[in-house]
């Protein structure tokens, strides 16, 4: 089980097929191949050897996806660097894992100084950009002309294919160590959850330095499909995309959703060709797949629900799900069943699995579960017991084995002594009309302890009461359950994957209280 083996299967099966398009450049399968194996002969003259990590700094590219293959082909592991982090935290995420060869382009070559003089193991800087090359970093273009091609190291099974870096809003970031068979396994897993048409033309507009991007990616080649990649997310671009490249699927977090039907070209552009949207980080409103649905009828839509540690997916929703029908069997809020490589249990807090429709902890097993984090065995300890990988997710099974998320169980808010997640608040108020987003969090109180707090995004031109928000909820949900205080914002933090950052909303709420 190694990850290059479609590259092989294509050279064979589809060599002359468009494998990659990125603006004006576009890759035949052959092409494509022959790059990596450039590239990866270009890594190891740099000093490579099979097990050694590459890190890539960089926005969305053909080059992006070239790093990928062209260090696994290497026999190295892939360290993509998340692209909002300051250079202190770009530097402890090479040097944790020490990561030596490091490709960058314009975007972040300016931040190589100060990424430099934080960083111990970085030793190459590989330059992947369209300007000069700096005088302190190797072309990336050159490099892959001059080097001679290498025959695939084919590293495999429970070799180290990556370090993905996440967490970090409470300590450290953690290095989530994943093998060829754990992602390689989930995407072909993800694949037989839902029925997909082959040789298929996917469009990347999310991140790739996330594991989704990665997992995205391993779907499409696995299929010998074309990768349409766009710099980043853009309304606009993301349907001038879809026309002119005939874009068959692609992922969107609802956010992204939202805004690309709201975008004024929607309705100058001719969408037919997309057969499959993907979704993940939040379920999928009513009303907005009322509004993707009618925009797209000819599409099917499905909801990834997964995380790091389990190589990207552990349950999908399946297209019937969205249906009238299946939206008769309640199902939409949930996050699906789990792909066929995925087992999961509910756990109380005593460890004991729960029966159906009791809320504890989602736990998951697997060939798609991480091996550890890197050097850091207490914290591997803390969330691995026995190959069960405890998510940090509250939720329940129910009797189909359709599983629903409450909350992390970090958001959870304990107001007088009861428990209040905040996923259920949040459904409640983003019913109302006039609000476009929202996140509830706990914010301190003297005399409930903790106190249900909602932050809003309002529509063009409305306006919302406390009152008003009160009175709303109270017919939905438990009067304890409803939001004692709100504040309105014109947005909400978003991780570089849509999620949406509620620890900073935490921060922000402290930091305005002590002030």
């Amino acid at each position: 089980m190694y990850l290059s083996q479609p590259l092989h299967k294509a050279l064979r099966e589809a060599p002359g097929r468009t494998a990659v398009v990125f603006g004006r450049r576009r890759w035949s399968y052959a092409e494509f191949v022959d790059r990596v194996s450039r590239l990866a002969g270009a890594l190891k003259e740099q000093g490579l050897r099979p097990g050694d990590r590459v890190g890539m700094l960089a926005i969305n590219s053909d080059r992006y996806l070239e790093f990928f293959y062209g260090t696994f082909w290497a026999g190295g592991a892939v360290n993509p660097v998340n692209i909002r982090w300051s250079p202190t935290e770009i530097a402890y995420s090479l040097d944790d894992c020490d990561t030596r060869i490091l490709i960058v382009d314009d975007a972040f070559a300016s931040l190589l100084p100060e990424v430099r003089r934080h960083s111990e193991s970085l030793n190459t800087v590989i330059y992947a950009g369209e300007e000069a090359t700096p005088a302190s970093m190797l072309d990336y273009e050159t490099l892959i002309q001059r080097a001679d091609p290498v025959p695939d190291v084919v590293r495999q099974g429970d070799d180290l294919a990556g370090v993905f870096y996440t967490g970090g809003t409470t300590g450290l970031p953690k290095g989530v160590m994943l093998t060829h068979a754990n992602i390689y396994l989930n995407a072909l897993s993800t694949l037989t959850a839902v029925n997909r048409q082959h040789s298929t033309v996917g469009l990347h507009s999310a991140p790739l330095f996330h594991v989704a991007g990665l997992s995205l990616t391993g779907q499409l080649f696995a299929r010998l499909g074309t990768h349409v990649v766009l710099p980043q997310f853009e309304p606009g671009m993301v349907l001038r995309a879809i026309e002119e490249e005939e874009i068959s699927e692609t992922f969107l977090v609802p956010t992204m959703l939202k805004r690309v039907l709201e975008h004024p070209d929607f309705r100058r552009r001719r969408l037919d060709s997309l057969r499959f949207v993907m979704y993940g980080a939040a379920p999928i409103d009513g009303k907005l797949l009322d509004r993707a649905t009618e925009a797209f009828p000819q599409a099917r839509f499905a909801q990834m629900y997964g995380m790091t540690e389990l190589g990207a997916v552990a349950t999908v929703l399946p297209p019937w799900s969205h249906t009238p029908e299946g939206r008769k069997a309640e199902k939409l809020r949930s996050a699906g069943l789990p792909i066929p490589c995925a087992e999961i249990r509910i756990l109380g807090p005593g460890g004991e699995e729960l029966p159906h429709g009791e809320t504890g902890e989602i736990v998951v097993r697997g060939p798609c579960v991480m091996p550890a984090y890197w050097s850091k065995p207490e914290q591997t300890r803390e969330v691995l017991d026995e190959g069960w990988m405890h998510t940090g997710d509250a939720g329940y099974m129910d009797a189909d084995g359709f599983v629903f998320i409450v909350d992390r169980i970090k958001d959870m808010i304990v107001s007088g002594g009861e428990n209040v997640y905040s996923a259920e608040v949040e459904r409640a108020v983003l019913t109302l009309p006039q609000v476009s987003d929202c996140a509830v969090i706990g914010v301190p109180d003297d005399d409930l302890g903790e106190r249900v707090h909602a932050v809003v995004v309002l529509k063009e031109h409305e306006t919302l009461t406390l009152d008003a928000l009160k009175a709303h909820c109270r017919r939905l949900i438990g009067g304890y359950k409803c939001p004692r205080s709100m504040e309105v914002r014109s947005e909400l933090p978003l991780s570089a994957a849509g999620k949406i950052l509620k620890y900073k909303l935490r921060e922000d709420h402290v930091r305005h209280a002590r002030a």
